[in-house]
């Protein structure tokens, strides 16, 4: 004999004679102190769990509170109602008894509910705070996806206990589905976006992504079953159907290993005969700098005879790949090149014009004059 039965059996008992009213409020007021008696053994034994490392059984009291409460009000509530259906004739008591099971059936829902998402939480906040690497979108995408399947099948035991034949249901969805999946063509084609995108795991969230086919470029806020959110660089929302990341070229700088620095460096044609020195300095320089990674491609070429300058290239990786620690990295760069350049009796090219003028004319002009 479950709880249940036995409660059951008490409010019939109550129910056979007497003051009625009063057996209700007598219902009402155990129903009122086993909620209360309830609530405080559960946040005593939701403390004592905290002590532990397991963030299971966090999770599991954490979420138990409110629908354990709402459990107990449900129960005690139908018992009153049963009682005052035995003296009345009104039709509404003789749902009493649907109407109590799918209480039960959404209460016990949304406990898992709740579970599923408070231990997700605490689950990604317990490895961040170790210092262990965690996938949160992944760990993000599969809560998502029992949360759904719960609520489908939640759905599904609700309706059978209203009396909803499951099987015709299902039949209808079977031959209806098709219909609806024309109709809702583009949803089914963003959900399997997400779905891609959690197990594809191309990038998550906080990751910086751009898209050289589109004018995507950002930092991923949120990704969904229908949308993906990115925040772009003027601090703008940008909301993208996910079906859009199986369509095109996605780059992901968060995952890049290094930074490259590619500049070109150009010195005048009278200081031509110092470049193969300048050239040497400049690449013993880059090997030797603690930010350059000299294990990379690291090139010190001259490039081409420009029309002003001579014109020579450095190609180089940064260990760090924090955009900010990069550009100073680029500047310690660019201002010892120049120094280097000057140290070497030598000066950067800007664009010049040499005016040739014939002798022979000019001094007839200047006898005209």
């Amino acid at each position: 004999m479950t709880a249940l039965d036995i409660w059951n059996y008490l409010t019939e008992l109550l129910s056979g004679g007497g003051d009625w009213p009063l057996h209700v409020f007598f219902v009402v007021l155990a129903t009122l102190v086993a909620g209360s008696a309830v609530r405080t053994l559960i946040g005593k034994l939701s403390q004592k769990s905290r002590s532990t490392d397991n963030v299971v059984d966090d999770a599991f009291f954490d979420s138990l509170v409110t629908p354990a409460r709402g459990l107990v009000w449900l129960i005690g509530l139908s018992s009153a109602a049963h009682i005052a259906g035995g003296h009345s004739d009104s039709i509404i008591f003789e749902s009493i008894g649907s109407i109590r099971n799918v209480g039960i059936v959404l209460m016990l829902t949304w406990f898992i509910q709740r579970f599923i998402r408070c231990y997700v939480d605490l689950y990604i906040k317990s490895k961040t705070e170790k210092g262990e690497h965690v996938d949160t979108t992944l760990v993000l995408g599969i809560g998502k996806l029992f949360r759904g399947t719960v609520a489908i099948t939640a759905a599904l035991i609700v309706l059978q206990n209203l009396g909803v034949n499951i099987s015709g249901l299902l039949a209808f969805g079977g031959v209806g589905g098709i219909a609806i999946g024309l109709a809702a063509q583009d949803i089914c084609k963003n959900m399997f976006g997400g779905f891609t995108i959690y197990f594809d795991r191309h990038f998550a969230v906080g990751d910086w992504i751009r898209s050289p086919d589109r004018e995507i470029e950002g930092k991923v806020v949120q990704i969904g079953w229908r949308t993906t959110a990115i925040r772009t660089f003027n601090k703008r929302l940008l909301y993208i159907p996910n079906s859009v990341f199986t369509t095109i070229a996605l780059e992901n700088p968060s995952r890049m290993s290094h930074r490259r620095i590619y500049e070109h460096v150009g010195v005048r044609y009278d200081d031509i005969s110092s470049l193969p020195k300048i050239l040497d300095e400049v690449k013993s320089y880059l090997k030797n700098h603690p930010d350059i990674d000299s294990s990379q491609t690291l090139m010190v070429n001259l490039d081409e005879f420009a029309d002003s300058s001579v014109n020579f290239f450095i190609y180089v990786f940064t260990r760090t790949t924090i955009w900010t620690e990069y550009h100073d990295v680029k500047e310690q760069v660019m201002f010892e090149i120049s120094e280097i350049v000057s140290r070497n009796n030598s000066e950067m090219a800007f664009p010049t014009r040499t005016l040739h003028i014939n002798h022979e004319m000019a001094l007839e002009d200047m006898k005209q004059i």
